[in-house]
């Protein structure tokens, strides 16, 4: 990091008398006073409790200074003192972004968007020193946080973009100001707070809100609602569409998936195929967005490949496991809206395996009055004759469960409550033998990977 005590009171315009204290060099800035290093700036946030309270934690884990935002200011310490922590923060990373200028790249979506960044973090680092956002640090706390912790040769920035309400993305955005943004779908995550799969997609939109002058947009060519907002942006955007076959500007013309791999070939290039150590026809999806990225900062054919064929997926994303036995766990258990499951559900039908499938699904949470009607829909993606077992997990399931009672054996389906997951675990492990494949996919908060450690 480059950035020192004096010039962090400066940025974040400190009202005590902090110029008492020597210049110093910061190392590094944290939130959460586990993490720090010697030479850090410590930021006491305010959560369930209140990050004041491990300040002093903080010091003897060797943190240099610390803001400050409540009474009774401590003058043993250099400190610097705010009106608001958070903004301090935000603040901060606005100015270092700009210190050090690197190329932002930033992603958001309803699904995909992480294993989107993954793609084109895997990509741009086969030319350029590339950071990425680390984890899910994707809001209006993680970005900043993000911004803060590049290293100093960092030359292209990748931020990945989440939100839950209207005028999230315009915030994060705005901090961002990338040069290249991409929406990589437009799912019901979050449609409570939105009403609609059109103010989700007028939400992510707002990415245009921070995006440069002549930069620009990538879409997908299959999603209408966008369309309309797509007219009211700064002309001098570049609009690029992508999708699975035809009608776009980058798209998938042949696709091979296996278990662990998809192979395709794209428009742009008729004569070679792309590699993705991942399942999936939505991952090939995904990558086109990453190859547009890269096409954008002058990659070429063969840098782009050798990103795709290396990258690496972020934790619990369809990441295979192996169960006790030998049997296969695919298990993507971060997060899960219809659209996601729905894909995922397809793929998984399709796999090829000498036992049988088997699906331990989790409710999909914040769908508002649309959740029943969205968990009934699951039932077009599960055949009895592709996915054998069915494991039902939480109350909004139970609308699923009454929907597949019609197709599937009684022997065949079944339900959990919240109280009922060991339960649930004793069965799973008794069904699934060593020649057997599981999937296993909810929202994050209904903690499916509790049963994903209890099976591997």
């Amino acid at each position: 990091m480059q950035l020192t005590y004096h010039e962090i009171a400066s940025v974040v315009h400190a009202k005590n008398n902090w110029e008492k204290w020597p210049d110093f060099t910061i190392s590094s800035i944290e939130f959460d006073s586990r993490l720090l290093k010697e030479g850090a700036l410590f930021v006491p946030l305010k959560g369930i409790r209140d990050g004041h309270d491990f300040v002093e934690n903080a010091l003897q884990q060797g943190a240099s200074a610390t803001l400050w935002a409540r009474g009774n200011v401590p003058e043993e310490f250099p400190t610097l003192v705010v009106e608001d922590t958070l903004l301090a923060l935000q603040e901060l990373a606005r100015y270092y972004l700009k210190k050090m200028n690197p190329k932002v790249v930033a992603i958001t979506g309803s699904n995909g968007k992480t294993t989107t960044k993954d793609m084109t973090e895997a990509i741009l680092k086969q030319k350029y020193h590339t950071y990425k956002t680390q984890g899910n640090y994707n809001n209006h706390i993680g970005l900043p946080y993000t911004i803060l912790h590049m290293p100093n040769e960092t030359e292209v920035l990748v931020l990945e973009m989440g939100m839950d309400h209207a005028g999230e993305i315009s915030f994060l955005a705005k901090m961002g100001k990338p040069e290249i943004a991409a929406i990589t779908l437009i799912g019901e995550s979050h449609i409570e707070n939105f009403g609609s799969r059109k103010g989700i997609a007028q939400a992510k939109m707002e990415i245009t809100e921070g995006l440069q002058a002549g930069g620009e947009l990538i879409i997908p060519a299959d999603e209408p609602l966008l369309t309309s907002f797509v007219k009211e942006i700064d002309p001098s955007i570049k609009v690029t569409t992508f999708g699975l076959y035809g009608a776009s500007d980058c798209y998938v013309t042949s696709i091979e998936e296996e278990k662990e791999r998809t192979s395709f070939t794209v428009n742009l290039y008729p004569d070679m195929a792309f590699q993705i150590p991942v399942l999936g026809s939505y991952n090939a999806r995904n990558a086109l967005v990453a190859i547009e990225i890269g096409r954008h900062f002058d990659l070429d054919l063969t840098q782009i490949q050798r990103g795709l064929s290396t990258m690496k997926l972020t934790q619990n994303r369809t990441e295979w496991k192996k169960a006790q036995n030998g049997a296969d766990i695919l298990s993507d258990v971060y997060n899960a809206n219809p659209t996601a499951m729905g894909l995922v559900l397809d793929t998984f039908s399709k796999l090829e395996n000498k036992g049988k499938k088997l699906a331990v699904l989790g409710d999909m949470l914040e769908l508002g009055d649309a959740s029943a009607a969205l968990h009934q829909q699951m039932k077009n993606h599960l055949d009895p004759e592709k996915i054998q077992e069915i494991y039902l997990f939480g109350p909004e399931m139970k609308n699923l469960f009454e929907e597949l009672k019609k197709v599937y054996k009684n022997e065949s389906i079944h339900y959990y409550s919240f109280a009922q997951k060991n339960q649930l675990i004793q069965d799973l492990q008794a069904s699934l033998a060593p020649q057997d494949m599981v999937v296993l996919k909810a929202s994050n908060g209904m903690k499916l990977e509790e049963i994903v450690q209890k099976i591997s």
